[in-house]
């Protein structure tokens, strides 16, 4: 990027809250919340972006928690004082939501990226932002929807310095592995404008907790430049999210934007240090596991030549663990852990 060219840019970010710094593998910029850079509830091709990067730019995102001010306070468990004050401008300023509830940063426009491309983004950090998060219950939602019919939720503190929130008495929670709920990218122009709450093909609210720190995200592109937007933080979850929500709150994370021409993808996939991870999603449990079952034979293949359809199921059964990601989203999420260990001539 040329100095003139860097100028222009961080001109124009300012405007928003967004400033770019000098890095030796591209540029890196901060996108912090606000009324005029997020958006709430929808994914959207549509959707004008807040920031453009090139592919390998790094931007330090941060995400509000989907949850108003006077709630917080009218909790009594923390103080008024340590809302963010960007938490009261968007409630008060934007009135565009729905139909889903989350408070998504973004859209991130990367140059390059165009359908049926590959966005592959690396979460290099996550730090928790905020001294609080909640949990909520709803109505006829959440795993057991008959059975649970009344409103509930809880304002918890979160000690940023320990790790650990106290979420009932006696039972303190580590808060070691946070995460984005809600990374996503715009859907095909054809769908329009969709909801934040089910996961898909535009990947979205995975609910994934082993998409933390140090995991690489991979989504396949359906619109000009991807638009990214991520949101719905998640201080502690547990697989499943069964009664809705985990500790929703506000976090910082560190992401690096990669553009791939020459990968083609139908659903996300992942991979951690030590595992890869491919995923289901589908309305019906038991379909999802099916979708997560063959992209794990597709993987295994693709990324393997040598080994046979038979014997990639084989190894899915016998050394390939799947996990219930969440069940509350309308789409059900299974995922995968592919261990890297076993292949040993990688």
């Amino acid at each position: 990027m040329s100095k003139s060219k860097g100028c222009l840019i961080g001109l124009t970010l300012l405007t928003v809250g967004v400033w770019p710094a000098t890095m030796a593998f591209g540029a890196e910029y901060t996108l912090m919340p606000s009324p005029a850079t997020v958006h709430i509830g929808d994914f959207n091709a549509a959707r004008r972006p807040v920031l453009t990067i090139n592919s390998g730019d790094t931007v330090v995102l941060e995400t509000a928690a989907a949850l108003e001010a006077e709630a917080i306070e009218q909790s009594g468990v923390v103080p008024a004082s340590i809302v963010p004050q960007y938490v009261r401008d968007i409630y008060r300023e934007v009135k565009d939501r729905g139909p889903g509830p989350h408070i998504l940063t973004g859209p991130i426009f990367v140059n390059g990226a165009m359908p049926g491309d590959v966005l592959e983004v690396r979460i290099q950090q996550i730090d928790l932002a905020v001294d609080y998060g909640y949990n909520r219950q709803r109505p006829y939602s959440g795993a057991l929807p008959q059975e649970i019919n009344a409103f509930w939720q809880r304002v918890i503190p979160l000690n940023r310095a320990a790790k650990t929130a106290q979420v009932a008495p006696g039972v303190v929670v580590p808060l070691d592995r946070p995460f984005f709920g809600t990374m996503g990218l715009a859907p095909p122009a054809a769908m329009g404008r969709i909801a934040s709450m089910a996961p898909g093909i535009h990947s979205g609210n995975l609910d994934n907790k082993d998409l933390g720190a140090g995991s690489v995200l991979y989504m396949p592109v359906h619109a000009p430049g991807a638009l990214f937007s991520a949101g719905d933080a998640h201080a502690a979850q547990g697989h499943g999210e069964v009664d809705l929500s985990a500790i929703e709150t506000g976090l910082r994370g560190r992401f690096q934007f990669i553009v791939h021409k020459d990968m083609k993808l139908t659903w996300p996939r992942a991979e951690t240090p030590t595992h890869w991870i491919v995923m289901g999603l589908n309305e019906d449990l038991d379909e999802a596991m099916k979708i997560a079952v063959r992209e794990t034979i597709a993987f295994i293949t693709e990324r393997f030549p040598k080994l046979t359809r038979e014997e990639a199921y084989m190894i899915a059964s016998v050394a390939v663990d799947y996990h219930v990601t969440q069940v509350v989203d309308g789409t059900k999420g299974v995922h995968a852990m592919i261990p890297k260990a076993i292949f040993v001539n990688r």
